[in-house]
């Protein structure tokens, strides 16, 4: 899978996770201590995001505490 392919599918899988758990970008940035813009990047696939951006997203998204 190339790297623009693999992008794209972190970019689906953050836009799945939002609608799944009714979370704007701006909630996911606050709970997940990425910035509100990264998050719009690595969504329009307008930025490669950095390892540690990557990890706190992952992270968050798998052990995501009930609520927002």
């Amino acid at each position: 899978m190339n790297e623009k392919d693999q992008l794209s599918a972190f970019a689906r899988e953050i836009i799945e996770f939002q609608r799944k758990n009714d979370l704007t970008d701006t909630e996911m940035a606050l709970n997940s201590h990425v910035s509100v813009e990264h998050i719009h990047n690595i969504k329009a696939m307008r930025e490669q995001p950095e390892a540690s951006v990557v990890a706190s997203l992952r992270d968050y998204m798998e052990h995501k505490p009930t609520g927002k």
